[in-house]
């Protein structure tokens, strides 16, 4: 009985051996499944960091992909409006349309004197009274142009126009009498005299007429110490640049103003029109201008309205409407 009980405590402390090292076995394999675990957990962390950085990637793509979009929808933007710019000055060239620019009436209560629509372009007037009273087209101002056109007219019907060539083609009105082209000022601006030139048989007033009466081309931004004239005739007199005679005649002057900053002095001397007439400054006491529009300067006197004066260009049209037409602000020749 006691050999067998021996055996058997030996047999379960074997047993409990047995058990105990299944029990460090169970535990290493613990150990290996919680560092398995970690590393699945370290895995885990790096695909989360992989995860952030290709959303970062996919943002900058969205970034660059939206630049680009918007880089692309301002290239297209910009060729329209270059298509359309190109599509103008064609239609321009094909048609040969002549464009009022200006209408000078001097005797409409508005005075266009040196400084007045000249240099800034600015829209002056309405288009419903553009051939009866002041009117300048800012459009108009800024369009290309090889020709200019002078036309006297009664109340929009031709009376007398010269049609002039410039020197230099293509530049528009506003270029040509802006700031930068009035210092010092002083162009002859067309050569060979006027390209056509035609008055009405029963055309008057064109003795001292300062576009009709004397020949020659074109001077603007006629400049001369403090008085500037902006449309005059070389076949009449232009004034030395520092000579105070107040006796350069044509379209647009003024007798108090800086000529070359477009900088009135004071209201006593702009007009719109002064007729051709030697009368230097201080001898003569009486300048004829026409109409009303003009300052009260003393020796300034109103003269007889001759009619409208208006101011047409072309980028290709060399001929004019004879006298007898009835204007328009574009006419198609």
């Amino acid at each position: 009985m006691d050999k067998r009980s021996l055996v058997q405590d030996k047999r379960s402390s074997s047993n409990n051996n047995n058990n105990l090292l299944m029990d460090k076995r169970s535990l290493v394999q613990d150990k290996r499944s919680s560092s398995n675990n970690n590393n699945n957990l370290l895995m885990d962390k790096r695909s989360l960091v992989q995860d952030k950085r290709s959303s970062s990637n996919n943002s900058n793509y969205l970034v660059l992909t939206d630049g680009q979009e918007k880089l692309s929808s301002g290239q297209k933007e910009l060729q329209q409006k270059m298509e359309s710019i190109e599509d103008k000055m064609e239609d321009i060239a094909s048609k040969g349309n002549w464009y009022l620019g200006m209408n000078i009436n001097p005797a409409d209560g508005h005075t266009f004197g040196y400084t007045v629509g000249w240099a800034t372009g600015n829209d002056i007037g309405s288009t419903k009274e553009a051939l009866t009273k002041d009117y300048l087209s800012a459009y108009v101002w800024g369009l290309p142009a090889s020709y200019i056109a002078i036309v006297r007219h009664q109340q929009g019907v031709v009376d007398a126009v010269k049609v002039f060539k410039f020197k230099v083609l293509g530049e528009s009105l506003s270029i040509r009498f802006g700031l930068p082209r009035m210092n010092p000022g002083r162009q002859i601006v067309t050569f060979g005299g006027p390209i056509q030139e035609s008055v009405a048989d029963d055309a008057e007033n064109l003795e001292d007429d300062p576009i009709f009466s004397v020949g020659g081309d074109l001077a603007f931004n006629w400049a001369y110490s403090n008085n500037g004239c902006r449309i005059a005739l070389t076949g009449g007199n232009l004034s030395e640049a520092d000579k105070n005679d107040d006796n350069t005649h044509g379209l647009g002057n003024d007798f108090a103003c800086n000529p070359l900053t477009n900088t009135i002095y004071n209201d006593a001397w702009p007009h719109d029109i002064s007729n051709i007439q030697d009368c230097p400054y201080p001898e003569c006491k009486e300048m004829i201008v026409q109409g009303t529009d003009h300052g009260r300067g003393a020796h300034l006197k109103t003269g007889p309205v001759y009619g409208n004066y208006a101011i047409y260009v072309s980028q290709t049209a060399e001929t004019f409407p004879q006298p007898g037409y009835t204007l328009g602000r574009e006419i198609v020749v």
